[in-house]
C-alpha cells in the first residue's frame, strides 16, 4: 500500500499580518480621539477634519492590503507611507504652538508606527529602517528642533521596526529549514519503505537466481553470475541512500523468498492477526495463537506480517535445512507481541553489522524498521549456539506513521 506524505507548512508571518490589520483600525480611532478631545488647540480644524476623513477611509478601504505579504505591494506601501508623513508635515499649519512646544501629538500619531511595521513585515529589518528614516525626519520638522521627546519617539520607533524586521527574517529562515526537514524526513521514510519492499522480493530472487546458477551451471551459471552483480549494485543504490538505519542488520542475501502476505481486506475495520500469519505454518513452522482474534489496524497487521516472514526467512538461510521455528503470538491490553524463535546456531557476534555494512539490510530494515514505524519495537537474542528469539511489539494504537498511513 503506497505511503503518501504530506509536508503541512505553516506560515509564521499570519499572526503578524492579523495584528496588523487589527494595530491599524485601533490606531486610527485612537488619532480621532486625541483630535475630539483636544479641538480646542487646532487653529485650522477644517484642514485636519479632512485629513482625518482621508486616513479613516485609506485605512479601512485597504484592510485586505494588509493580510498577507502577496497582497502588501510596494506601491501600497508607498503611499501607505506618504500618507503618515503627510499628516506629519501638515501638523505645524493645523495646530497651535503651544501643542507643539508641549510634545503633543501629530495629526496620525501612532498610526504612523502601522506603516513602519508594514515595511518591516514585509521585507525584514532593511525595509524597516527605510522607513523609518523619513519617518523620524519628519518628526523632527514637526517639532522644529530636536526635543528630547521627539528623539525619545523616533528612536523608539526605529529600533522597535528593526527588531521587528529582524525577528521576520529569522522567522522566515526557520520556516524554509523546518519545511525542507520534513521534506528529507517524508523523502527517507519512502526510501526506506521501498527498500524494505525491494528486499523482500528482487533482492531475495536475485540471490536465489545466483544461488540455483551456481549449483546447475552452463548458461545457468553466466546467469547467476549476472543476477549476483545486480544484487550487489542494487544493494549498494538501496543502502547508499538510507540517512538512518539501526547499526543491526541481517545477512539477507542466503536464503529462500519471502512470502508476504497481502491481505487487501477493507481498511476500515481491523483485521485479525492470526489470519495472516497461519499461511506461515508449516512442518518446520508451529505456530501458537489465542484462541480470540488478535485485531489490529490493517496496515500495522500487514507491516507485522511481513516483519515475521522476514525473520523466517532468515531462519531459512541461516539456521540450516533441519531447523525448526515457532511462532507466538500474545494479545496484551495495549500491545500485541509476536516472538519468532529457531532453534538453529544462532548469529556469530559482529555478524549483523558486517552484514550491515556490505548492504544486507534485512533485519536493519524488514523487521526493526517496519516495527519503528509501527511506533513499536524489535529486540533480537542470540546467544551462540542457542539459536536466535526474535521480540516483535506494536502497540494496539499506532503510534508510528506506517499506522497511520
Amino acid at each position: 500500500m503506497a505511503k503518501q506524505e504530506r509536508v503541512m507548512r505553516m506560515s509564521v508571518e499570519q499572526p503578524l499580518w492579523r495584528a496588523l490589520t487589527g494595530y491599524r483600525v485601533l490606531t486610527m480611532l485612537y488619532a480621532v480621539g486625541l483630535f475630539a478631545t483636544e479641538y480646542d488647540q487646532f487653529d485650522r480644524p477644517g484642514i485636519a477634519i479632512g485629513y482625518y476623513v482621508v486616513l479613516c477611509v485609506w485605512t479601512l478601504a485597504t484592510l485586505p492590503r494588509v493580510q498577507n505579504a502577496a497582497a502588501c505591494t510596494k506601491r501600497f506601501l508607498a503611499v501607505d507611507l506618504t500618507i503618515a508623513l503627510t499628516g506629519i508635515v501638515l501638523t505645524p499649519l493645523v495646530v497651535s504652538q503651544h501643542h507643539i512646544d508641549t510634545g503633543g501629538p501629530t495629526l496620525p500619531s501612532i498610526w504612523t508606527a502601522g506603516s513602519v511595521l508594514a515595511f518591516a513585515i514585509k521585507g525584514g529589518w532593511r525595509w524597516a529602517a527605510l522607513a523609518s528614516t523619513p519617518v523620524a525626519a519628519a518628526n523632527l520638522f514637526e517639532r522644529g528642533h530636536p526635543a528630547r521627546d521627539t528623539v525619545h519617539n523616533v528612536i523608539l520607533v526605529w529600533v522597535a521596526s528593526i527588531a521587528i524586521g529582524y525577528v521576520v527574517e529569522v522567522a522566515r529562515a526557520s520556516e524554509r529549514t523546518l519545511a525542507r526537514a520534513l521534506e528529507i524526513e517524508a523523502a527517507t521514510r519512502e526510501r526506506e519503505r521501498l527498500a524494505r519492499d525491494i528486499h523482500d522480493s528482487v533482492l531475495q530472487v536475485l540471490a536465489m537466481v545466483q544461488r540455483r546458477g551456481a549449483v546447475m551451471g552452463g548458461e545457468a551459471a553466466e546467469l547467476g553470475r549476472m543476477a549476483g552483480e545486480q544484487e550487489v549494485a542494487l544493494r549498494t543504490l538501496v543502502s547508499g541512500g538510507l540517512t538512518s538505519v539501526s547499526r543491526v542488520s541481517a545477512d539477507a542475501a542466503q536464503g529462500a523468498v519471502v512470502h508476504v502476505v497481502a491481505d487487501e481486506s477493507d481498511d476500515d475495520g481491523p483485521l485479525d492477526l492470526r489470519a495472516l500469519l497461519a499461511p506461515y505454518a508449516s512442518a518446520k513452522v508451529s505456530l501458537v495463537e489465542p484462541g480470540a482474534p488478535v485485531p489490529l489496524p490493517p496496515p500495522a497487521a500487514r507491516e507485522l506480517a511481513a516483519a515475521v516472514g522476514a525473520a523466517l526467512d532468515n531462519v531459512n538461510r541461516h539456521a540450516g535445512e533441519h531447523a525448526r521455528a515457532w511462532i507466538l503470538v500474545e494479545d496484551e491490553p495495549d500491545e500485541v507481541i509476536v516472538t519468532v524463535r529457531d532453534d538453529g546456531p544462532g548469529i556469530p557476534e559482529g555478524r549483523l553489522a558486517q552484514a550491515e555494512g556490505e548492504g544486507r539490510l534485512g533485519v536493519a530494515l524488514s523487521i526493526r524498521g517496519r516495527l519503528r514505524d509501527l511506533g513499536g519495537s524489535a529486540e533480537l537474542i542470540s546467544p551462540p549456539g542457542q539459536g536466535t528469539e526474535v521480540e516483535l511489539k506494536v502497540p494496539k494504537v499506532s503510534r508510528g506513521k506506517a499506522g497511520q498511513r
